[in-house]
């Protein structure tokens, strides 16, 4: 029998061969010491089917499509079978919850099957999320729904799409059984159809491995987990120190992962995006976004909103706040590293990086979101805070007011009023909102913008070119999201496949399906999986 893309794949598990194993294998609740990583094997389910996968992520990987459409793999892509050279395991670290420190977590509901060495000489780890029970569940089954699995595989290939660092998804896949689940922690569990995604990463080590290890004073354990990092994902640090662990090396690690995190934060106040579940455990080592749970894009611009019912009091991970909490992780991220460096002035200056970095790449991001050549600080950061203040005014549709902006002209003769019943109409929710009072304040904001851009000196057309090559047409809306969900629980993936096309093309007009850039429709406003979400999966 010819050998198919599957068996070609070459898995270099560099992570589980270095690291320090846990030496028991029952797959049992348990606190796990002197450990990275459980070996575990994935639970079998009935009757695994694919619904999508990511063409990218296959043709990232080498798989071709006629393998991609096989049982063969459906059953190992769900867990049910095991190619050759994989290594199936589970994480062990900690992590910082809504600000408090929660002590072990661990992969719960996810199982790393190995890491795949690419033709280039890179790597991907592949990981399956809801495949069952490892001794970091805790009291939970380790499996995850349909519901949260649609989410999670289509927002990772949607940001991707869409410029933000992120984790992937190849593929995802029913498993045929069925999970018991309350949806809204309000007493009403109910079964729910099973799935599993395939998430693919250089490496899922996030802040709180290292968390882990420094809280319980395991210092061998930590110095090798960063001498691991540094030297694997980091080869520039590891190969300008003799040892990855000196305070020297710990130092630029530490100042690098500060950078791609001020990077990948940047991006999400770009499209809007809001996490929902910033907690250390799950923020990437590497600036990847990581675990789409909870997640939201702003419809209406509400800094102060967040997707988490969890959060709903306290609103901790708001979309406004992502900044100030991605700092607030890495303040405890430096924290664990502090035993190798000893002294705190080189991880404060190392910190100082995060801040270096999001102020500059905020006003580049703000300058390519107004069409502006380039941030004069002077001038536009006041321009910014009266543009945020005015989208508060009326309930204003955060990512059609951006794109739609793009179509207003500048020119010094137009009437600018008329814009908000023309180019940017479809942007407000609310019409009845726009009294005079608002009408009179949006022209204001955008008299004041149309003679920034006028002294730019850029023509309409080419800014609208350049505005529309950041902000983009199609986000996830969650409502979107949940209408596929709905077919897809009653059988029908139809959706789920079309959306995943559509979001491949987020900056595209996409002739004929408008449908998906329209603004969130009024049934949805408070309808369950359209505006606010559990952690519930």
């Amino acid at each position: 029998m010819a050998q198919t893309s599957l068996e070609s794949l070459i898995f270099d598990n560099r992570f589980t061969n270095s690291l320090p194993a846990d030496p028991n294998d029952a797959v049992v609740p348990r606190q796990v010491h002197g450990a990275a990583f459980s070996r575990v094997k994935p639970k079998a389910t009935s009757s695994p089917s694919v619904v999508a996968t990511s063409q990218e992520v296959l043709d990232l990987l080498g798989i071709d499509a006629a393998d991609a459409a096989s049982d063969r793999f459906a059953k190992v892509f769900s867990g049910n079978e095991l190619l050759d050279g994989m290594d199936p395991f589970a994480m062990a670290y900690a992590g910082h919850q809504f600000g408090n420190f929660a002590g072990q977590l661990g992969d719960g509901r996810a199982i790393g099957l190995g890491e795949v060495k690419l033709a280039d000489g890179s790597h991907q780890m592949l990981q399956l999320k809801g495949a069952g029970p490892t001794p970091y569940s805790r009291r939970a089954d380790g499996l995850a729904v349909l519901r949260s699995s649609i989410r999670e595989f289509l927002c990772s290939e949607a940001m991707y799409h869409l410029g933000v660092p992120t984790t992937r998804a190849l593929s995802l896949i029913r498993t045929g059984d069925e999970v018991m689940r309350d949806m809204l922690y309000d007493g009403h569990p109910a079964l729910e159809p099973g799935a599993v995604v395939c998430r693919v990463a250089p490496t899922f080590i996030r802040f709180g491995n290292f968390e882990l290890f420094s809280s319980r004073g395991e210092l061998d354990e930590l110095r090798a987990l960063t001498a691991f990092t540094i030297t694997t994902e980091f080869p520039d640090i590891a190969a300008a120190h003799d040892d990855p662990t000196s305070p020297e090396a710990v130092a630029a690690f530490f100042a690098e992962v500060c950078r791609r995190t001020a990077t990948m934060v940047v991006h999400w106040m770009r499209v809007g995006f809001v996490h929902g579940v910033m907690n250390t455990d799950n923020m990437s080592i590497l600036g990847l976004t990581i675990d789409y749970g909870p997640y939201g894009w702003l419809e209406d611009f509400d800094p102060g909103w967040t997707p988490n019912t969890t959060d709903a009091s306290h609103k901790r991970y708001r979309y406004g706040t992502q900044p100030q909490i991605a700092q607030w992780n890495l303040v405890q991220l430096a924290n664990a590293l502090y035993p190798m460096v000893d002294a705190v002035e080189p991880l404060q200056d190392a910190l100082e990086a995060y801040a270096e970095t999001f102020e500059p790449e905020w006003a580049a991001m703000m300058a390519g979101k107004l069409g502006l050549r380039a941030w004069i600080a002077e001038t536009d950061d006041q321009l910014a805070s009266d543009l945020f203040a005015m989208l508060a005014l009326t309930e204003t549709d955060m990512t059609i007011f951006y794109r739609r902006l793009a179509d207003v002209s500048v020119a010094a003769d137009v009437d600018r009023s008329l814009a908000i019943d023309t180019e940017l109409a479809d942007a407000f929710y609310l019409p009845d909102e726009l009294t005079d009072e608002v009408r009179g304040k949006i022209t204001d904001w955008l008299d004041a913008y149309c003679a920034r851009v006028r002294a730019d000196g850029t023509s309409d057309a080419d800014r609208r070119t350049a505005m529309n090559l950041v902000n983009p047409k199609f986000v996830l809306r969650n409502y979107l999201a949940q209408v596929a969900i709905d077919k897809a629980e009653a059988g029908d993936d139809s959706l789920v496949v079309e959306l995943l096309e559509v979001m491949r093309s987020p900056y595209d007009e996409q002739p004929g399906n408008e449908y998906f850039a329209e603004r969130r429709p009024e049934w949805a406003r408070t309808k369950v999986g359209c505006s606010m979400l559990s952690c519930s999966s």
